[in-house]
């Protein structure tokens, strides 16, 4: 990261501002508004929202987003992955974009804050810049990415790296990826377009709720993130023979689903055998023909690993793979390990991002403490064409992916003064 030489003549200048810019203040009570306004999107009968990508809700949602933006005096597009892009002019048009966002689509049954935090909160920072009459010498985009949740879409295409046979993986809507990209205003036949060159932003920034309970376990206003965890997906399909299930004796079965309950008991035991924080989850299964009275002849089980290591992560799944060959011998039946392209490879944080998100928690009189994430985001694949940052606020009770996930008010407008400190910092020191 390079800084940008200042002359005589405009140190006083930036001096002053810099006083102004670290006296203002984010609107509180207005970001958490928003974060109100938008779980009305998908608002359920028993007060929980639904907003999975690709859904009406979602649709909705978009389209608010996109209205705010150009509220803002924003000039606002939709590029061929479906990513809201709003941008915002600098005083220099030859500099680099500064560019912070997230995401505002859910899981299934989840929770107001994932995502929604960090969308909002550049909301609110573009909102305050407006307010205070400043105008920085880069430009800025907020960026909303589609579908992080399943499979941080709108970033990979970004990136450049979402592949074809990603675009026929369904979501819980029922579309695919390749559909819901058209219903929310993409295109798939010019998704080459959405590609960002290496060093096309001076940086990306993306504030996010921990998702863990670390911070609140140590009191920590501020999660300063290292680097983010690369994680992969399979497919694991059991095949045995559907079969009577009154009329078959035990021992002449070829269970499938008896198989891939031994598998995912393996991935447990497997993935706590190894020293580390790597992580592995078997969290959907699907069994064929579906019947209380039919032995289960077909079972397709979803494989996650996870871990800041793409070593660690093939060791796991090698390891995994070879036990659960085993079980499919004894039990009669064949596996096949089928790899998806919605995976991630690690990412570590740029540091000298890192440095300046420290200090502007340090001056805003925040404590704040260094962490990897768990979590996957679409900051892993920006990261592979521009320095990225991230900043983590609490959690309460760690809980995420969960209708009782929340995040406080104070440490949403927390998070988001870090963010704005941030971004005026970096807009100072970057060419």
């Amino acid at each position: 990261m390079k800084l940008r030489f200042l002359f005589a003549s405009t140190i006083l200048s930036i001096g002053i501002l810099s006083a102004q810019q670290t006296n203002l203040k984010v609107d509180q009570d207005r970001l958490e508004q928003r974060i109100f306004d938008l779980a009305q999107f998908g608002l359920q009968e028993n007060g929980e929202t639904e907003r999975v990508a690709f859904s009406d809700a979602d649709v909705e949602a978009r389209n608010w987003v996109v209205q705010t933006l150009k509220g803002f005096g924003m000039e606002v597009t939709v590029d061929p992955a479906g990513n809201i892009i709003g941008k915002r002019a600098g005083a220099d048009s030859t500099k680099k974009p500064i560019s912070f966002g997230s995401h505002i689509d859910r899981v299934p049954n989840g929770g107001n804050y994932d995502g929604c935090v960090g969308s909002m909160a550049a909301l609110e920072v573009i909102a305050t810049l407006n307010d205070n009459h400043i105008t920085t010498e880069h430009p800025l985009e907020v960026i909303i990415f589609p579908n992080e949740e399943g499979g941080v879409m709108g970033s990979r295409a970004m990136a450049g790296n979402l592949g074809k046979s990603a675009l026929s993986v369904v979501n819980s809507t029922g579309y695919s990826m390749g559909e819901g990209i058209m219903r929310i205003g993409g295109d798939t036949t010019k998704l080459n377009e959405a590609a960002r060159k290496k060093g096309s932003l001076a940086a990306f920034l993306e504030l996010h709720i921990e998702q863990g309970g670390k911070l609140e376990k140590s009191n920590a206003d501020i999660g300063v993130v290292e680097g983010i965890v690369g994680l992969k997906w399979w497919d694991v399909v059991f095949t045995g023979f559907a079969n009577h299930a009154g009329t078959t004796p035990m021992n002449a079965r070829q269970d499938a689903l008896l198989a891939a309950a031994k598998f995912i008991v393996a991935v447990n035991e497997i993935t706590t055998g190894f020293e580390g924080a790597q992580v592995g989850t078997v969290g959907r299964i699907k069994a064929e023909p579906g019947a209380p009275n039919v032995i289960p002849g077909k079972v397709v089980a979803s494989l996650e690993i996870r871990d800041l290591s793409s070593e660690v992560i093939k060791k796991v799944y090698q390891a995994i793979k070879e036990k659960t060959l085993e079980i499919a011998e004894v039990s009669g039946v064949s596996v096949e390990f089928l790899p998806l392209d919605t995976t991630s490879e690690p990412a570590l944080t740029d540091s000298a991002i890192q440095k300046e998100i420290e200090s502007a928690a340090k001056t805003l009189g925040f404590t704040y403490q260094y962490m990897p994430s768990g979590a996957g985001h679409d900051s892993q694949d920006i990261s592979r064409f521009a320095p990225v940052g991230m900043i983590f606020v609490p959690s309460k009770g760690g809980i995420s992916h969960s209708p009782k996930e929340f995040t406080s008010a104070k440490d949403m407008a927390n998070g988001a003064k870090v963010l704005l400190q941030t971004i005026l910092a970096l807009d100072k020191k970057l060419d």
